[in-house]
């Protein structure tokens, strides 16, 4: 029996069989299941299903598997139940359709607060784009090393491969303007429409208050603001136009009073929004400088468990969409790699077989920036090696921020994120990184890990 087909049915089991399980989804790392009675549900015996790396318990059950073998047994388990299995862009966002309409009590949740969903409902704008933006990232700064190499600049192939890698930040306020306002019940292309009317270069040309309008000024945030309005206002102009009318008059109002509001109000409001976090940001970099670094990469993955790192995605955009690089993501990715180091430390250290090959099948993809199942499989279960690992984050972030380390684009943290990292800070960017590792094994090794912790495992 393959493996995914022999987790799948385990799985199945322990959900209280294939009639229990009322949607199922994956997404990286997880595979996400919504059980119709969950007091069906075993999730003592599910934490032992060899191949389970994690389990976390928020408005859906989510069984952490490790990316590639999620997708493979979501599969196998839409076969069984014959439940589409639907794939999810983000971690921690809506998994199935309908969630938004759960009962109070499971807005009452832990997990559900108003924060948190607001949180969410930000990621979810920029989640998406993850993917295009990571592979234009990395084709850009893989062609920055090769220029830097030696290759001529002006040739026609490094001349196609920067405009495959730049693309899609030239134009990136259109995609968030698109995806803004789907989220707020908008049409997507008018929240196109609204993204445009921040960066077309036509602004140049006109004048309010005896001052020349700027493209781009106001950025992410302002094209956030511009197309949240106008899907809002999108549906409140539709309920006063007659069904006859409604493909003509509402987008043309909506669309014309946006405009309006964009360039009188919006537009300056993103702008000094923006401003306040990058130049914010920025100063609290340049001025607490290693223990800055220290602080943040410390204290990182205390949010990543809550899930409140989700409200940290716009800040890396508008980032690198105003100053052109990122310096918080290199002292962030310092979180994972301290739970690398804490992981290796345990593994040589337990005696606990399941225990070791959890941290196996966690420590590839922890090390090319997948933290969650080293996260949930194995330093927080253990408690005290969660710290240790932070602690060696720490460490890691304080040199990122000595040395001024920034990425041109945002990605999965780990040694991928080298690709991504600006092209002259690359070697610095990798001994930070091994500088975490060596200090969460350190730290984890002497104080974090005794093998009556593992006992529960």
């Amino acid at each position: 029996m393959r493996k995914e087909e022999r987790l799948a049915k385990e799985i199945i089991e322990q959900l209280g069989g294939a009639d229990n399980i009322m949607d199922v989804a994956s997404c990286m790392t997880r595979l996400r299941v919504r059980p119709a009675d969950p007091s069906k549900v075993d999730i003592a015996a599910i934490k032992k299903i060899d191949g389970v790396l994690g389990l976390v318990e928020q408005e859906t059950l989510q069984i952490i598997l490790g990316p590639g073998i999620v997708t493979k047994v979501a599969n196998e388990v839409s076969e069984i139940t014959g439940k589409t299995a639907k794939l999810v862009d983000e971690e921690d966002g809506n998994s199935f359709e309908g969630l938004a309409d759960r009962t109070k009590a499971d807005l009452k949740q832990k997990n559900a607060t108003p924060f948190k969903l607001f949180l969410r409902r930000i990621a979810s704008i920029f989640i998406p784009l993850i993917p295009a933006i990571v592979a234009s990232g990395l084709i850009a700064g893989i062609t920055n090393v090769v220029v830097r190499s030696g290759a001529d600049p002006e040739s026609t192939i490094i001349q196609f491969l920067n405009l495959i890698g730049w693309g899609i930040f030239g134009y990136l306020g259109v995609f968030v303007g698109i995806n803004t306002a789907r989220e707020f019940g908008g049409s997507p292309a008018l929240g196109g429409a609204a993204g445009i009317l921040l960066i077309n270069p036509g602004l140049a040309n006109i004048t309010l208050f005896g001052e020349a309008l700027v493209p781009g000024r106001g950025g992410l945030i302002g094209v956030m603001l511009a197309a949240a309005f106008i899907a809002i206002l999108e549906k409140r102009i539709r309920k006063f136009i007659p069904s006859s009318l409604d493909i003509i008059i509402t987008p043309t109002l909506s669309l014309l009073i946006t405009g309006i509001a964009t360039l009188f109000v919006l537009q300056p409001v993103g702008g000094f929004i923006s401003d306040l976090i990058t130049k914010g940001l920025l100063s609290l970099l340049d001025i607490g400088g290693i223990l800055a670094g220290l602080v943040l990469a410390g204290t990182f993955l205390p949010l990543v468990v809550t899930g409140l790192h989700q409200g940290l995605t716009p800040v890396h955009m508008e980032l690198i969409n105003t100053i052109g690089d990122d310096p918080l993501l290199p002292i962030l990715a310092m979180g994972g790699a301290g739970q690398v180091g804490a992981a290796f430390a345990i593994y040589f250290k337990t005696k606990n077989e399941r225990l070791k090959k959890v941290i196996k099948g966690g420590l590839p993809v922890g090390i090319l920036g997948i933290g969650e199942p080293l996260i949930f499989g194995v330093t927080l279960p253990l408690g005290r090696p969660f710290l240790t690992a932070c602690l060696g984050a720490a460490v890691g972030g304080a040199f990122q921020a000595f040395f001024k380390i920034a990425t041109i684009a945002i990605g999965v943290s780990g040694i991928p994120l080298a690709f991504l990292v600006k092209d002259n800070q690359i070697l610095l960017y990798l001994i930070g990184l091994l500088i975490a590792y060596v200090f969460g094994f350190l730290f984890t090794w002497l104080f974090g890990f005794k093998e009556e912790m593992a006992k529960g495992i």
